[in-house]
């Protein structure tokens, strides 16, 4: 990377790392964008150049699964099936980021319960990425997946991940160790999948 995107980075970091720390401290409701760009050393104007809300700042890594997941199902071996594409895309989110076992992540499931806005962006972005996995995998699979079946094929991936973070981040203890919890989660998707991995 150059060091304008190491920068870039680092401010992104920075202001998520802002974010937890007050959204922990605050609550959500009571913390403004205002003062997680002042906690992140960064002004309000820049703020709004990396995240469009505090909503956003909640769910900074899930741009990322997405691109993990497309990458994947791109990459795939020849004979590789469907499946076994989204448990790989899976494990590699797992081992490039701690996301799913992180402070934040245990803030989401929170939120989630909480507050609207939190659980209105949530929605939004799991339909918005269980679309655009589906549409990839349709494509990539003429003959063998129609759209619909792409699309459960997805949900069902989806949801076992949702599912298992839910019940995981609900004791915040867990969140502690995140290769516990990515392990977890492979679990739960290997179940969730099992029937699709089957010849």
């Amino acid at each position: 990377m150059s060091l304008r995107d190491r920068k870039r980075v680092r401010t992104r970091q920075a202001i998520v790392e802002a974010a937890t720390e007050l959204f922990e401290k605050r609550g959500y409701d009571e913390t403004t964008v205002a003062e997680i760009a002042a906690a992140a050393e960064i002004g309000t104007r820049t703020f709004f150049s990396y995240f469009t809300s505090k909503e956003e700042v909640m769910f900074a890594e899930s741009d990322a699964r997405v691109v993990a997941a497309i990458k994947a199902i791109a990459d795939r071996a020849p004979d590789e099936p469907p499946a076994s594409v989204l448990l790989r895309a899976l494990r590699t989110v797992g081992e490039d980021s701690d996301d799913m076992g992180s402070r934040m992540a245990a803030l989401r499931v929170r939120f989630l319960r909480t507050v609207p806005a939190v659980r209105g962006r949530a929605a939004q972005i799991q339909f918005d990425a269980q679309r655009e996995i589906a549409r990839h995998l349709a494509a990539a699979y003429p003959g063998e997946l129609t759209e619909v079946q792409a699309g459960a094929l997805t949900g069902a991936f989806v949801g076992a991940v949702t599912g298992a973070l839910a019940v995981l981040l609900d004791d915040l203890s867990e969140q502690d160790d995140p290769a516990a919890v990515q392990a977890a989660v492979r679990e739960a998707t290997d179940i969730a999948l099992a029937v699709y991995l089957k010849p």
